[in-house]
């Protein structure tokens, strides 16, 4: 028997036990993601982070639409149980992002040697 024995009489103690790493506190959980925000791009924004059970809430305000997006994504990859996102896009954001789908549509009708809606002939 011996120390190999013991050895892996332990590890299997230890592997079957439920010795899970314990779940992160709320606090924990609020700096990880606001670490993580701060190494990101989207840390010009300074978003607050509040987590309560698990559950993150971010407030803000943001110029760029897609930062609102990666906020959620980056909260959710650092443990959060769930997000309420609260940060408000500026109008501006929106308005480029509307222009950016039209002109995106219609690159992808002329790449496809499609005539775009507004340079059709009217019947």
């Amino acid at each position: 028997m011996g120390a190999h024995w013991l050895l892996g009489c332990v590890l299997m103690a230890l592997s079957g036990a439920g010795l899970q790493p314990a779940a992160p506190t709320d606090q924990q959980l609020e700096k990880a993601i606001q670490e993580r925000f701060a190494r990101s791009k989207i840390a010009v924004n300074h978003f607050q982070v509040r987590v309560q059970g698990g559950v993150a809430t971010l407030t803000g305000k943001t110029d760029v639409l897609q930062h609102k997006g990666v906020a959620t994504r980056l909260a959710k990859a650092m443990g959060a149980k769930q997000v309420v996102n609260r940060i408000e896009v500026s109008e501006a954001a929106r308005q480029r992002a509307t222009a950016n789908l039209a002109t995106g549509r219609r690159r992808a009708q002329i790449k496809r040697g499609e005539t775009p809606r507004s340079e059709r002939p009217v019947p």
